[in-house]
């Protein structure tokens, strides 16, 4: 840990929500400076979804910047907690999950937030290791340390009871086995989503009854997809993965709002403050945002792949993008020996969702949309034959280069 206290804060503080609260992480900070001793971070993961982009490396990336500090992460699989399911955000109870899908889960949750975080510095724990343990007698003093007023503070609980929608007793205990984890573990910080609020406060309070000293909360906000409107995810499409290949990560950021550029610097990289205010000032003295956004996409992209990949994917953008080139590296198709023209492949096509259907391609090529090896083609021109190595493109995206 070379840097001081403050230095550290100020980079903890980067991008963050809200801290509960700073006076006591400082003072942790400062204790751990002293004595040269990591701090323990926690983060808890429910292995119900283990895809993952860049809207929950939000958090990922802050462990990460505080395990560049010094300090030892640890990730609690919640695969005992799984077994009755968070009920944050959910109108309805949440299906309780399998052991052998709760493993499976977790396995691919541990293989994606290795490309984020330092595996030399975290350790992964299940928390079946202690919850599992508990005797009936412990679970009703857990019980004890809350009221069902307090239980019902959260929102989704309190919508679900006035909307007389049934909530499973079980389902209280989900923030006490989360918090629970904070106890067994000596949680020194704990980090989340805005969305887990209650869950990760509520640790602070096991905590205290317990005569532990209290974990700090650092909330992160929910990122933003490339509508720019809702929160990044799958389900929605505006989400860009951290298993994507490295040209189309670069692409999809480059498509990111202008509004999001500074958010993104912020949430989505580990660029010191000092560079983020930076870049903050270039684009307010009115640097092109096309530019700063590049700068945006190889940060990002180099992250998850590296710097090879990266310049890789940039000049795939240039050349098919803003040169309107064709590019090198592009989707190569195998055709059949005896398919020789364009419209023999269309099948090809549509199985490999290069085209939706045939009616689709006919359309697309009456509206110039689609060429051959750069010059556009007519609905006359379906029975050209066609040569090794053509290169089919359709808008000004997508290229396929056909090999015989």
């Amino acid at each position: 840990m070379f840097l001081t206290p403050k230095e550290q804060l100020a980079i903890i503080k980067k991008g963050t929500d809200k801290i509960v609260d700073e006076p006591e992480l400082l003072k942790k900070l400062e204790h751990s400076f002293q004595e040269q001793k990591p701090l323990t971070i926690k983060l808890g993961l429910d292995p119900s979804a283990p895809d993952i982009h860049l809207g929950h490396a939000v958090v990922l990336r802050k462990i990460k910047q505080l395990q560049d500090l010094g300090h030892h992460a640890v990730i609690v699989i919640g695969d005992f907690t799984g077994r009755i399911g968070d009920p944050t955000g959910k109108s309805k109870g949440r299906v309780a999950l399998s052991d052998e899908l709760v493993k499976e889960n977790a396995k691919t949750y541990c293989e994606q937030i290795f490309k984020v975080l330092d595996e030399e510095k975290m350790t992964v724990r299940f928390n079946s290791e202690w919850l599992a343990k508990l005797t009936f007698e412990e679970v009703i003093q857990l019980a004890a340390t809350t009221s069902v007023a307090r239980i019902l503070e959260r929102e989704d609980f309190q919508k679900r009871y006035h909307h007389q929608i049934p909530i499973g007793l079980h389902e209280f205990f989900y923030p006490l086995m989360q918090a629970y984890d904070s106890v067994e573990l000596k949680a020194d910080i704990e980090l989340g989503g805005t969305d887990q609020t209650f869950n990760i406060l509520m640790g602070r309070t096991l905590q205290r009854h317990r005569g532990l000293e209290k974990q700090i909360a650092i909330f992160m906000p929910l990122l933003e997809g490339l509508d720019g409107i809702e929160k990044m995810s799958k389900s929605l499409g505006n989400y860009i993965g951290v298993h994507e290949a490295p040209e189309v990560m670069f692409k999809k950021i480059m498509e990111l709002p202008d509004s999001l550029i500074i958010k993104y610097f912020e949430l989505a990289t580990d660029e010191h403050p000092l560079q983020v205010q930076a870049v903050q000032e270039r684009l307010q003295n009115g640097e092109n945002p096309r530019d700063i956004k590049l700068q945006l996409a190889e940060i990002v992209t180099a992250l998850y792949h590296g710097h090879a990949a990266t310049m890789d994917a940039k000049s795939y953008f240039e050349a098919a993008f803003q040169k309107k080139m064709i590019p090198a590296n592009i989707p190569v198709l195998l055709l059949e020996i005896d398919k020789e023209r364009i419209e023999d492949i269309i099948p090809q096509l549509i199985s490999i969702q290069f085209i939706q259907s045939k009616s689709d391609f006919i359309r697309l090529i009456k509206q110039n949309g689609v060429s051959l090896n750069g010059e556009k083609i007519a609905v006359d021109d379906l029975s050209q034959v066609l040569m090794n190595e053509d290169v089919l493109q359709i808008g000004k995206k997508r290229f396929l280069k056909l090999n015989k």
